[in-house]
């Protein structure tokens, strides 16, 4: 195996202008690192990860904590955040290490025991648990999700609740005035997760603005599930001529719902779709979506707290706007 010294006699410099190309703790002229850089790669030189860290103060490895919890009611979604984390960690040179548990002791042991240079925690509630945790930690964190109170945190998200909003908007600019959110699991909503509450929030804003008759039902992702929310909602609004459905592993099991009951899309019913694009595209029938941006709400996590990382930065909440992508689901509620 080839050491700092090999790389060294090859580059034709010193041991310690091996250290400081590696560190970057000193400038070092190009053309002495271009040398350097090129005997690193011919030896395959990999320097010592302890070593590195003791160099640099840095482990490159960030913490990506993801509740089981997540994984059960929105694996796509979650699957696709974390994807975004692990490219544009790569991009930066750092390593992932994935902590599936959720609570603040074991969030707590991640980053006091030195091992991550910054946390990304993802399935933020309301009123998190984890959060007091954070204000102890010398490691910067970034949120996926907004908690009711995000003052001196830093967040990262889609604008859910600006989601809710332009849904209402989009139908009843099809003339629709009875529609139902088939939101999140009762579960989601109940422990308060922050995309859940805070699509419900929107949704309700909008159209009590518009006067528009309005329900929010509990979905799960089953077949009889979905029934069953699709009969509660008829009851409570009188029969929804649109839904908005905020549940990607309910989507299937919603159309079929709508096709036992002889209901066509958009013809009988519009449906709008709160999901990864991918994931609405590709079904029975291809809905009109309401983007989440998933990988690039990853990826913007990571460059938050890389940056945080270099230099220091006040704490804030970017929410990606909503972008709403048209498939041909949504039109003008049936004729009485």
């Amino acid at each position: 195996m080839a050491t700092i010294a090999d790389v060294a006699r090859l580059a034709g410099v010193s041991s310690s202008t091996v250290s400081y190309v590696l560190s970057g703790k000193r400038p070092i002229s190009a053309a002495t690192r271009a040398r350097v850089e090129r005997a690193i790669h011919e030896l395959g030189f990999s320097p010592h990860a302890g070593a590195r860290a003791l160099a640099t103060n840095r482990t490159n490895v960030l913490g990506l904590v993801v509740p089981l919890r997540a994984l059960e009611s929105n694996p796509a979604t979650v699957m696709e955040v974390v994807a975004g984390v692990l490219a544009a960690a790569r991009e930066h040179g750092d390593d992932v290490l994935v902590l599936t548990d959720e609570d603040a002791a074991d969030v707590h042991r991640l980053a006091a025991g030195s091992r991550v240079d910054a946390l990304v925690l993802m399935d933020v509630e309301r009123h998190d648990p984890r959060l007091p945790v954070l204000a102890a930690l010398r490691q910067p964190a970034i949120l996926v999700g907004v908690p009711a109170d995000s003052q001196g945190l830093s967040c990262v998200d889609l604008d859910f609740a600006a989601a809710g909003r332009l849904a209402v908007r989009h139908l009843t600019e099809h003339g629709h005035e009875r529609i139902a959110l088939l939101g999140s699991g009762e579960a989601a909503v109940t422990r308060g997760a922050s995309y859940a509450v805070r699509i419900i929030e929107g949704f309700r804003e909008e159209a009590g603005r518009l006067g528009v008759r309005h329900t929010v039902v509990p979905l799960e992702d089953s077949y009889p599930a979905a029934a069953t929310a699709l009969a509660r909602a008829r009851t409570e609004v009188d029969g929804p001529t649109a839904l908005v459905v905020h549940n990607e592993g309910a989507l299937p099991a919603v159309l079929t719902a709508l096709a036992r009951e002889g209901l066509r899309v958009p013809e009988d019913v519009s449906v709008l779709a709160v999901a990864p694009a991918r994931r609405a595209e590709h079904l029975s029938v291809p809905l009109t979506v309401i983007d989440i941006p998933s990988v690039e709400i990853g990826r913007t996590a990571v460059a938050m707290a890389v940056d945080r990382q270099e230099r220091s930065v006040p704490a804030e909440t970017r929410l990606l706007a909503p972008q709403l992508v048209e498939h041909g689901s949504c039109a003008a509620p049936p004729a009485p």
